[in-house]
């Protein structure tokens, strides 16, 4: 009877019920021997395996509490001020250089009239509806894309049959953008909600996919024979191996998937749509409102942001051992 567990680490195989590395049969094959023996230390009763999970635990609290430490001492009033110095500098020349009078009103809109639009927006509502609509729509297409590369993704890296049956094309539609699919989504869809969520889809699946795979494919080969020698569950071992093996690789592809969604929802809401940021961009560029245009621009990229910043937040509090 085997018992698997996954340390914090990447993916490590304990096995608590075998009481020494001699038992294991002479078939096995020299590098499953070369694991076995590696992870031997491993071997041995539930009370040895407590008792080194506390040195364990310690040293990730020390790492981590070094990180933070590195941290606060990083992000202090220099690195502030080397942060931000450069945005303030832009935003200073380019309201000298509007409120001269050499750039046209009607071409390039001031700091002070964006300001104006962006309050006027968020006075009526407008601003935060447009906002909202597109996050629900990237949240749609990117949770499809999440599950449908979680499936395929795992199948292709466990699998060579599967991954050489689905490579060829996903090699030759991987590199063709989400924004060309938009013609095909507006004859096959229409310009309703489900073409916009179809775009997101493509834009997102790609990333997350070749991540996924190239993750699995990166766990060491050891691993594999020592579940087959020691007969884990499949289910289990991926549960318990795999997964937390390639979680870092995979969490990489879901930043990138997330970022491919939001630049597809713009693209897709610029054509037939009546709301969203990409809408905004849109209109402003119907009615010559380079305060709108700007604003919106403005809004895609620190929303942009503040969703990579929330998965990289994710990520290391999940990978505990980055």
């Amino acid at each position: 009877m085997t018992d698997i567990s996954v340390g914090s680490a990447p993916a490590i195989a304990t096995v608590s019920s075998v009481s020494s590395v001699s038992s294991i049969p002479s078939a096995v094959s020299p590098v499953s021997q070369a694991a076995d023996a590696e992870i031997g230390s491993g071997l041995g009763s539930g009370s040895k395996l407590a008792a080194a999970a506390k040195p364990r635990k310690s040293l990730l609290h020390r790492r981590r509490q070094s990180g933070q430490d590195s941290k606060s001492s990083k992000h202090g009033l220099g690195y502030w001020v080397l942060r931000l110095a450069l945005p303030v500098g832009i935003v200073a020349v380019w309201s000298l250089i509007g409120g001269s009078g050499a750039i046209h009103s009607y071409a390039m809109a001031t700091p002070q009239q964006i300001v104006q639009a962006a309050i006027a927006a968020a006075a009526d509502g407008s601003l935060w509806l447009n906002v909202l609509v597109s996050l629900i729509r990237v949240l749609e297409g990117f949770l499809v894309a999440l599950v449908a590369a979680v499936i395929l993704g795992m199948a292709a890296g466990l699998s060579d049959r599967f991954e050489t049956f689905v490579d060829l094309v996903i090699q030759v539609l991987r590199p063709i953008p989400g924004i060309a699919w938009i013609p095909l989504a507006i004859l096959w869809l229409g310009i309703g909600e489900e073409s916009k969520v179809y775009i997101i889809v493509i834009g997102a699946f790609f990333p997350m996919f070749v991540n996924i795979v190239d993750g699995i494919r990166g766990i060491d080969k050891r691993y594999f024979e020592l579940g087959a020698v020691y007969e884990i569950p499949r289910w289990r071992f991926i549960r318990q191996v795999v997964i937390p093996a390639a979680l870092p690789q995979i969490l990489t592809g879901i930043r990138l998937g997330l970022s491919g969604a939001w630049i597809c929802v713009v693209a897709a809401e610029m054509i037939g749509a009546t709301s969203g940021v990409g809408y905004m961009l849109s209109d402003g560029r119907s009615m010559s409102r380079p305060d709108i245009v700007i604003l919106a621009m403005l809004i895609i990229g620190i929303v942009g942001k503040l969703m990579d910043d929330v998965v990289r937040w994710q990520r290391r509090r999940i990978v505990t051992w980055l």
